[in-house]
């Protein structure tokens, strides 16, 4: 398969967490905001975020309280990379993320196609499954 089909800017229409007995979840909240980019040379970046995030006391991030710096981190998510694309299965290839765990690692998520959207999907244990569905954000000429 192809990575055209990948390539340009993708915005997040939903995130949630489904388990087998039908159980779904949203980790950043039904209004969730992201975007997701791949490009033609073979890089990636994705960041996903709660749509209202309380701002810091300060304007210096350094500065921040230890219950801010974890309000923050559980409220987004960020990671970047380069991407392959195997049958059924795009391989992002995380170089830099916010999740220190996961700089280095290989992170592989089922896609599927329909119209302008993407539909990324990953198994997180026995019978959960994230499911991103993201639409391709078309420029407007003004």
């Amino acid at each position: 398969m192809s990575t055209r089909q990948f390539w340009g800017t993708w915005r997040l229409q939903s995130f949630e967490v489904r388990t087998s007995g039908e159980d779904v979840s949203y980790p950043y909240g039904r209004d969730a905001k992201g975007y997701l980019t791949y490009t033609q040379d073979g890089y990636m970046a994705v960041s996903v975020m709660k749509a209202l995030r309380a701002n810091f006391d300060s304007s210096d991030m350094l500065s921040a309280s230890v219950d801010e710096k974890r309000s923050a981190f559980d409220s987004f998510a960020s990671y970047c990379g380069t991407y392959e694309v195997r049958e059924n299965k795009i391989i992002h290839h995380v170089q830099l993320s916010l999740f220190p765990n996961w700089s280095g690692s290989d992170q592989e998520r089922f896609f599927k196609f329909s119209a302008d959207r993407l539909v990324l999907s990953t198994p997180m244990a026995a019978g959960v499954t994230a499911i991103v569905v993201w639409r391709r954000v078309q420029l407007t000429q003004n």
